[in-house]
C-alpha cells in the first residue's frame, strides 16, 4: 500500500492586530438543520432563507435530495424543498456518519409517512450525545422502533399518538424531534424539561407557520395540538448566535471596537454578561451589537456552562482562550459535554497556563501567548485555537481545520475584514 496524502487546509495567523469595522452574522446552522428536516412534513414547497454556507447544511440538503425530494437553490441564497416528491424514506449511512443532526429526520419521516430508517449518526467527538432520548420518545408516540446494523427501524400504525414526553436529561435535538413528530401525530403532545434554546423557538415559529398548533416554546414545557397537514412557507433562519458570540469575544481578546449586523443580542445575552465582566462595553439594536474594548488585557472571568439561557457548552472553549491571556485567574467547569477540554492541550502549547481538574479548567492568565503550529479537534475548540493565534505574538498554524468549516461561514474572510492578519494555506 502506498502512502495517501490528502491536502488538508490550514489557517496561517499572524498575531497582535486590533479588530476594527463591521461584518454580518451568518444563518444559526443549528436552527437551519432542523427547520430543513421540517421541510419533509409539509404538502407543498417549504422556501428557507438566511441559509449559512456550511458542510452540514450541505449535507442536511444532499440527505433530503438523496430521500428525492425536489431541491432548487435561488440566486438569493435561498432553498426551495418541494417533499411531495419522495421516493424512498432511508436516511443512508453515508450522508448520516459526518453528522450527528441526521436524526432530526426521524420524527417528521414517522409523523408523515408513518416509516423511517434512519443510520445512527456520527459527528464531532465531544462525548455520548445518546440517541435512546430519541427513540424511546418515538416509542411513546406509538411507533415500533428496532435498532440493526446500525440503522433506527422505525414504524407506525397509522398516525403517531399524543403522549407526554419527559426529557432527562434536557436535549435540544430530542426536542425538536418529538416537536416534529407531534404536529401531525392524533393529540395533543407535552414535552417537560424541553430545551429552551432560541433554536427550539425558531423551529416552532416556522412550523407554526406552515400551520402547526404549538404553545410555549422558550419555556420547559412545550405542548403541541396535532393537525390533519401542514404546507410549506417562506421561512427565514434566525443569526448564529454563537458566531457572533465568538467574534464580540475576539474583540475582548485583542482590542478595538467592532459591529456586528443581523444579530440578535437576546440570544446570546449570558455571554455579554460575562463579556461586560472583562471590560467590553456594549451597544445593542433591534438587529445589531457593538462592541468595544480599549484596555490591554481583558479581566478573568469565571463560569459554568449549562443549558440555555445558562453560559452555553459552545462558548466554553473561545472563553478559555480569553482567560489564558487575562488579567487574573478564572475556573471554567463544563457541565455538558465530559470530553470538552480537547483544546486546553493546544492553548498550552501556546504558553497557556491552564490545568484541568474533573470537569474544571483552572485557568491562569499569561502576560502573552507564543505562535505555535496547533490542531483543531473539534468545532468550538477549532474557534478557541483561532482566538489564541489572534493575540499570540508571532504565527500560528491551525490544522484540520475542516472542524471549523462545520460551523462558521469563511471565518478568515470576516476576521479580515475586520484587520485580522489570517490566510488559509493548504
Amino acid at each position: 500500500m502506498g502512502d495517501i496524502f490528502v491536502i488538508m487546509d490550514k489557517l496561517l495567523i499572524k498575531g497582535g492586530n486590533r479588530l476594527e469595522g463591521e461584518i454580518y452574522a451568518s444563518g444559526a446552522k443549528n436552527s437551519a438543520l432542523p427547520i430543513l428536516a421540517a421541510s419533509l412534513l409539509a404538502d407543498s414547497p417549504l422556501k428557507v432563507g438566511n441559509l449559512p454556507h456550511l458542510n452540514d447544511v450541505t449535507t442536511m440538503i444532499e440527505l433530503l435530495g438523496s430521500m428525492g425530494l425536489d431541491i432548487t437553490l435561488s440566486d438569493t441564497g435561498e432553498v426551495e424543498v418541494d417533499a411531495s416528491t419522495i421516493n424512498n424514506l432511508n436516511a443512508r449511512y453515508e450522508l448520516v456518519k459526518t453528522m450527528r443532526a441526521s436524526i432530526l429526520v426521524l420524527g417528521p419521516l414517522l409523523s408523515k409517512f408513518s416509516k423511517a430508517i434512519v443510520a445512527l449518526p456520527g459527528g464531532c467527538a465531544i462525548g455520548s450525545r445518546p440517541v435512546n432520548l430519541h427513540v424511546d420518545a418515538m416509542r411513546s408516540m406509538g411507533a415500533e422502533i428496532v435498532l440493526e446494523e446500525g440503522y433506527i427501524k422505525a414504524s407506525s400504525e397509522g398516525r403517531l399518538k399524543g403522549a407526554k414526553i419527559v426529557f432527562d436529561p434536557v436535549s435540544v435535538t430530542a426536542t425538536e424531534n418529538v416537536m416534529m413528530a407531534a404536529v401531525l401525530a392524533d393529540g395533543v403532545t407535552t414535552i417537560e424539561n424541553a430545551a429552551r434554546e432560541p433554536e427550539v423557538v425558531d423551529l416552532a415559529n416556522c412550523l407554526r407557520k406552515m400551520g402547526a398548533i404549538i404553545s410555549g416554546e422558550g419555556t420547559d414545557i412545550i405542548s403541541i395540538e396535532g393537525v390533519k397537514s401542514l404546507s410549506g412557507c417562506e421561512f427565514s433562519v434566525m443569526p448564529d448566535r454563537v458566531e457572533v458570540a465568538t467574534y464580540l469575544t475576539a474583540v475582548a481578546m485583542t482590542g478595538g471596537k467592532v459591529k456586528i449586523k443581523s444579530s440578535d443580542a437576546r440570544s446570546f445575552s449570558s455571554v455579554i454578561d460575562k463579556l461586560e465582566k472583562t471590560g467590553a462595553v456594549f451597544l445593542t439594536g433591534e438587529d445589531w451589537v457593538s462592541i468595544e474594548m480599549n484596555q490591554d488585557r481583558p479581566l478573568s472571568v469565571s463560569l459554568t456552562t449549562g443549558p440555555y439561557p445558562s453560559f452555553p457548552t459552545d462558548m466554553q472553549a473561545q472563553f478559555v482562550a480569553l482567560n489564558s491571556i487575562a488579567n487574573g485567574n478564572a475556573t471554567v467547569t463544563e457541565t455538558i459535554f465530559e470530553n470538552r477540554f480537547m483544546h486546553v492541550q493546544e492553548i498550552a502549547r501556546m504558553g497557556g497556563q491552564i490545568s484541568l481538574k474533573g470537569n474544571t479548567a483552572f485557568i491562569e492568565g499569561a502576560d502573552f501567548l507564543v505562535g505555535a503550529p496547533v490542531m483543531a479537534t473539534d468545532l468550538r475548540a477549532s474557534a478557541s485555537l483561532v482566538l489564541a493565534g489572534l493575540v499570540a505574538s508571532g504565527e500560528t498554524t491551525i490544522d484540520r481545520i475542516y472542524h471549523i468549516d462545520r460551523g462558521y461561514e469563511r471565518i478568515e474572510e470576516k476576521l479580515k475584514l475586520l484587520g485580522a492578519d489570517i490566510e488559509r494555506i493548504s
